[in-house]
């Protein structure tokens, strides 16, 4: 989807991103993450350096180019570029890494941190006993020196850290009465906070405009997304979207935060996912960017482009939902369907497919973790909810089931579908899912417990 960045442009940019005291807004709405809409509207856009809780906080994943998003990644990513997906016919993918426990407990010490591209930061919680350890040293930038990063989801919920019997009944109804639109106050941990109109008062027309966007979501959304929009900061929007079923995003939440730009709708949205730092599909990047025909982030056919006038944020949720998180993601990534046909396409769409559910399966986790502010009802509900569809369908893949064919009706048997490494990783997550699954209230878990 993207070319290979400049490894000389990145390390020279750096020093820069570390001073700045604001939110970088890349010139190049092609390269930059936080940059879903036109080149039009980013000429009107503002930075605010006022109107947010967090405005001393840098989110240096405004200023990444859509092209390092590799670097972004928590996990290693073997291979060049060129060759995304390398697969291996006697090797049954072993070349993806399914390092769950260490990504898991790895990935816990980062939740807060906001590390810049090329920046590495020591881990303290590992002891070096050397001898370097009694020489004078300068100050050594730690963990708990940087400020909370923008590319993880965005707020910390005090229900993600509650024992199971703490959860109380109010929180339980509020589960399950969540309002699938509503308009909400505290817009600090958006990821667009900064731009827009920020203090201005936007005009008129514009506001009628949105005000109209906002009757047609709290109308027509479907029953699988779930939007907030912001009282005092009518451009602000969040979405939740549940992953479809028969895909390998089948119950999975996915988080991202939305723009109306100040020149909307002349130009699209803008549109920011909070990818944890995992690469699950080939249209949602490491750093954030979401590309799709209709943002105006990717060149596509004329009737796939926004329209002016005709074109809605309820149409670009729609589309997130149904064109990418799809039941065959490795064929968005461009040239796939003409170049990898028939027998060979499906083997290479069912291999990326156990890839993307495993990521799935972390984001999962990690969601529930840390569910996105004003949604912690909606994530525990879901997770409380859901929790032995999940657990049932890991162990249907253990078995042999075709990643996305499990239904809670049936599932569609598969001989030897999976690759042994697949299994062995799908049984690990489940016991990760199981402990956190039974901390968010659900019942008789242990049930799926590999060698219970």
């Amino acid at each position: 989807m993207a070319s290979s960045a400049s490894e000389e442009a990145l390390q020279a940019s750096l020093p820069k991103k570390l001073k700045e005291n604001e939110g970088a807004l890349v010139s190049d709405p092609g390269n930059s993450s936080s940059v879903a809409g036109s080149a039009d509207s980013i000429d009107l856009l503002k930075i605010s350096t006022s109107g947010s809780s967090n405005s001393n906080v840098v989110k240096t994943s405004n200023g990444v180019s859509s092209n390092d998003d590799d670097d972004m990644s928590i996990e290693d990513d073997d291979g060049d570029d060129d060759n995304e997906y390398d697969y291996d016919d006697n090797d049954d993918n072993d070349g993806f890494l399914y390092d769950d426990d260490d990504y898991m407990t790895l990935q816990s010490h980062f939740d807060n941190v906001n590390l810049p591209p090329g920046v590495e930061a020591p881990l303290p919680w590992l002891n070096d006993p050397s001898p370097s350890e009694n020489l004078a040293s300068t100050k050594t930038l730690t963990i708990s020196d940087l400020p909370p990063c923008s590319s993880t989801v965005p707020s910390e919920s005090s229900s993600s850290t509650k024992p199971a019997d703490s959860i109380d009944d109010c929180t339980i109804q509020n589960s399950q009465q969540f309002k699938q639109f509503d308009i909400v106050e505290d817009f600090s941990d958006h990821h667009y906070s900064r731009m827009g109109f920020s203090d201005e008062q936007p005009p008129k027309s514009w506001a009628k405009r949105i005000q109209e966007e906002w009757k047609i979501l709290e109308k027509d959304l479907p029953d699988t997304i779930f939007v907030r929009v912001y009282e005092a900061r009518m451009e602000l929007l969040r979405a939740v979207i549940i992953g479809p079923p028969g895909t390998p995003y089948h119950d999975g939440l996915f988080v991202f935060d939305c723009l109306f730009p100040t020149n909307y709708p002349k130009s699209p949205p803008m549109v920011y996912y909070y990818s944890g730092g995992l690469r699950l599909n080939p249209n949602l990047y490491e750093c954030g960017k979401v590309c799709l025909s209709l943002l105006g982030t990717w060149s596509g056919k004329q009737n796939e482009n926004w329209v002016p006038g005709q074109s809605t944020m309820l149409q670009v949720l729609v589309s997130i939902q149904a064109l990418i998180l799809n039941a065959d993601p490795f064929f968005n990534e461009p040239g796939y369907d003409t170049t990898y046909v028939g027998a060979e396409g499906q083997k290479r769409s069912r291999s990326y497919n156990e890839e993307v559910f495993i990521l799935s399966l972390k984001t999962m986790m990690y969601t529930l973790r840390r569910p996105p502010k004003y949604f912690e009802d909606f994530v525990l509900g879901h997770f409380r909810n859901r929790a032995h569809n999940i657990l049932a369908a890991c162990k249907a893949y253990t078995e042999g089931t075709l990643v996305g064919s499990v239904s809670e009706d049936a599932a569609q048997n598969v001989e030897n579908s999976g690759s042994k490494q697949f299994k062995s990783s799908v049984a690990r997550m489940m016991n990760m899912l199981i402990t956190n699954f039974t901390k968010n209230g659900s019942t008789d878990c242990e049930q799926f417990r590999v060698g219970a």
